[in-house]
């Protein structure tokens, strides 16, 4: 399939006005026809939220200069839904979504829209990658992530990937003489503690703002963590089959005379 002939669909969780956005349609014009349709606002840490106890509204925006592009009232998964059954009228060849303000290596990836909305497509068997950078600042200067970003497009339309699979990449906020390459690693076993700060508001009533602490448990130097930690763009593959197959073999062999 021609250059022209490909149809990529981008979406983020930062919202359509986000930098990382704009920085993902820049490379991505240079493999086929973009369109977007992204959150009109931010709707970070939504997972794979979906809208249905309200109406969703798409509107055409002017934001990327020759791109369709359409604002969403609803998730970044909305987004997806609502583009392939409304907009594009037919599954993308690829759906990008980011680039990311922030980290989403680990554990992140259960809380985050960005890889929630690449996860949708999958579900479809569409090629789908998230991407993040790793510098939370809503102006944060992505020029080093092109590279890696054009580099891993180019190589999912070449090769594709297996059914039903995306890709989970991270990049490392560094200059581009420190970054060594691009590692493929699993998920790095992790978590997060938590507390909510107790405050009070100037009506005196109480409202709680969440506060954690990452906690990286796992010391494997083949995890996105470690290939992070050392300077490397990390790709993980991923799935969305749940199922621990090992604990199939536990609960068989435990509970022997019940099933």
């Amino acid at each position: 399939m021609s250059d022209k002939e490909r149809v990529i669909l981008v979406t983020n969780d930062d919202g359509i006005t986000a930098g990382g956005i704009r920085t993902l349609v820049e490379v991505a014009r240079e493999f086929g026809k973009v369109v977007v349709v992204a959150p009109d606002s931010p709707q970070s840490a939504m997972g794979h939220a979906i809208t249905i106890t309200q109406p969703l509204r798409l509107k055409k925006v002017e934001i990327f200069e020759g791109i369709e592009a359409y604002a969403c009232s609803g998730t970044p998964v909305d987004c997806v839904k609502l583009a392939t059954d409304k907009v594009l009228h037919r599954k993308p060849d690829l759906c990008v979504s980011g680039i990311n303000h922030g980290s989403n290596s680990s554990i992140n990836i259960i809380y985050s829209g960005t890889l929630s909305a690449a996860m949708e497509a999958s579900l479809e068997n569409i090629n789908a990658i998230g991407f993040s950078f790793l510098d939370y600042r809503s102006d944060a200067n992505m020029e080093v992530a092109k590279k890696y970003v054009r580099t891993i497009i180019e190589q999912v339309l070449t090769n594709g990937l297996l059914d039903h699979q995306l890709l989970n990449v991270n990049i490392p906020n560094l200059p581009e003489n420190q970054i060594k390459g691009i590692k493929i690693c699993r998920q790095a076993r992790a978590n997060w503690t938590e507390e909510f700060d107790e405050r009070i508001d100037p009506q005196g009533r109480k409202y709680y703002w969440l506060t954690g602490k990452f906690i990286n448990e796992d010391a494997g130097e083949d995890t996105d963590e470690y290939a992070l930690q050392e300077g490397y763009v990390s790709v993980v593959p991923v799935q969305h089959d749940l199922t621990a197959y090992n604990g199939i073999t536990f609960l068989k062999e435990k509970w022997k005379g019940f099933v």
